[in-house]
């Protein structure tokens, strides 16, 4: 689901392959010897994942998996935010889907699961390093990731929930089935403090602290030979397979199609194009006195 005119009602334009000439909307760069690192450079969008974003991510993402040199990743974003979520506001306009995925219903939800689900398969780790707001898609990529480090102020949650159903729907996988509920029901976010406390997030640190913390992290796994690293990784992954985390968020992807049918989720979608992104969510914010509106327990 996004947070940022709407992916659901757009007909895909083919597939098209980002980042084979090089990267328009990511940074890259080697901070540690075997350390590869991304950063989302949409800062102006607070790195809305329009395609080209995704598309440029995924991309970069395999060639360091390729890369003999590489043995982990770090994903972050530039300016305020990690990601507040998937483009809602006209990014995608010419743009088609970095890969391709079988249509009909509920071709988005498993089209953008496919592509986080990817980052799962990856042989080499990928850390997320969050700060600033990581809202629906956002947290979608970060849930993506092997480990995930957020500064303690920062906020991950999905308040696409108060107009439609997830697109991939980890939330009880990881904060529990009462928590998920909550979250699900409410649309509230958590704290990098609370979201390291359920599990969520691996660990939370200061902001100013973040960065440096999570290259130590990344140096000590690039200490380790990577084909025992690669197996490690596979193996808490498939415990979580033999329990059914991965065919439960399939299955998922079915209810994020049947809610794009719902009248509320049509008269939100009608509220964008009536009154423009930035007012619909404020006004579906604004009893919750969160996110956007400012003046609540969210109030960044």
């Amino acid at each position: 689901m996004s947070e940022g005119g709407s992916v659901y009602n757009k007909v895909e334009m083919g597939v098209q392959h980002f980042g084979e000439n090089g990267y328009e909307v990511i940074l890259l760069d080697a901070p540690a010897e075997g350390v590869r690192r991304m950063t989302l450079n949409r800062p102006d969008k607070r790195n809305a994942l329009n395609h080209a974003l995704r598309g440029e991510l995924l991309h970069a993402l395999q060639q360091g998996d390729r890369d003999e040199g590489v043995r982990v990743q770090i994903v972050r974003g530039a300016g305020s935010s990690f990601s507040a979520g998937y483009d809602l506001g006209g990014g995608n306009e010419g743009y088609g889907y970095p890969f391709h995925t079988a249509g009909g219903d509920g071709q988005w939800p498993r089209h953008v699961t496919e592509g986080w689900m990817g980052i799962w398969d990856l042989a080499k780790p990928v850390i997320a390093q969050v700060h600033g707001y990581c809202l629906a898609g956002g947290s979608e990529l970060a849930t993506g990731c092997d480990l995930v480090y957020m500064a303690d102020n920062a906020k991950m949650g999905y308040p696409a929930v108060r107009f439609g159903t997830p697109d991939m729907q980890f939330h009880p996988w990881l904060v529990g089935m009462r928590k998920g509920m909550e979250m699900l029901l409410t649309g509230d976010s958590l704290s990098g403090v609370e979201c390291a406390a359920r599990g969520w997030a691996t660990a939370s640190f200061p902001e100013e602290e973040l960065e440096q913390r999570v290259l130590d992290i990344a140096t000590r796994i690039a200490l380790l030979p990577p084909d025992i690293v690669q197996l490690n990784k596979r193996a808490v992954h498939r415990q979580m397979e033999v329990m059914g985390l991965r065919q439960g968020i399939r299955a998922g992807t079915e209810l994020c199609a049947l809610g794009v049918h719902q009248v509320s989720f049509k008269r939100f979608i009608g509220e964008i194009e009536s009154k423009g992104l930035t007012t619909a969510l404020q006004q579906r914010d604004e009893k919750f006195g969160d996110y956007r509106t400012g003046h609540g327990k969210d109030d960044g």
